[in-house]
This record gives C-alpha cells, structure tokens and sequence, in this order.
C-alpha cells in the first residue's frame, strides 16, 4: 500500500466509497494470468473450455451447475479480474451502463458473492 500510485489510491477511495469493491489492478492481473495458464494447460486444439467455479458450499454449486454463466458473464467477470470499472467494461465492450450494470449483478448472484472482489476469490480454472 505504500508504494501505490496516487492516482490508484484516489480512485480506490471514490469506488469504495460508492459501495463497490475495488481490486488493485497488479493483484487481478496476477489471478488473470492464473486463471489463463490453467485454461491454457488444458484446453486442446478445437476443444470446449471448461470453467469451474470453485463455490463454497454444494447449495451454491447447484445454483451455479443450474444457471452458469453465459459467454456475456464471463467476459464481463474476465475484466472485472482486470480491474476494470463499470465505465471501463461498458466501452470495451460496446455495451451500456446500465446492460453492465446488469451482467456484473449477474455474476455476483451466480457466484453467491457480495461484491466484485469476493467474486474474483471464488473462480478457478482448471
């Protein structure tokens, strides 16, 4: 924390002071790379990848294996690991606030998380 850029520290004092979560955006690169090596190692030529939440309980898996993310949810969940903001999700991808807004809603009450940094710490590929 104490070698954070101003800029960084700024912006992390107005999200959290909005409600929301925020992730420094070295330590979600670092889950990132961790979460594409891991697809990296075993996705073969021309084969579905296949992502595993890690839930906390059996309740929460069915909930998940019931209603799993779509393509829309996991790219908005890719760059929420990135660090991403709202805003920045939104232009990235050609999406509104508000359908943003939406799909992080989404991958929260999916994955049972309360905020944008407890769902980050639930996923896992393998």
């Amino acid at each position: 924390m104490k070698t954070i850029k101003f800029e960084l520290l700024l912006e992390a004092l107005h999200i959290t002071h909005e409600g929301q979560s925020w992730i420094d955006p070295a330590i979600a690169r670092i889950v990132l790379k961790h979460t594409r090596q891991g697809a990296a190692a075993a996705v073969k030529p021309n084969a579905t990848q296949t992502v595993t939440i890690s839930a906390i309980d059996p309740e929460q898996a069915s909930i998940l294996e019931a209603d799993p993310l779509t393509n829309r949810e996991m790219q908005v969940l890719e760059l929420i690991v990135q660090g991403y903001s709202n805003n920045d999700i939104a232009q990235k991808l050609y999406l509104s606030l508000g359908s943003v807004k939406v799909y992080v809603r989404g991958v929260l009450n999916k994955l049972c998380a309360s905020d944008r940094t407890q769902a980050v710490t639930t996923i896992r590929v393998l």
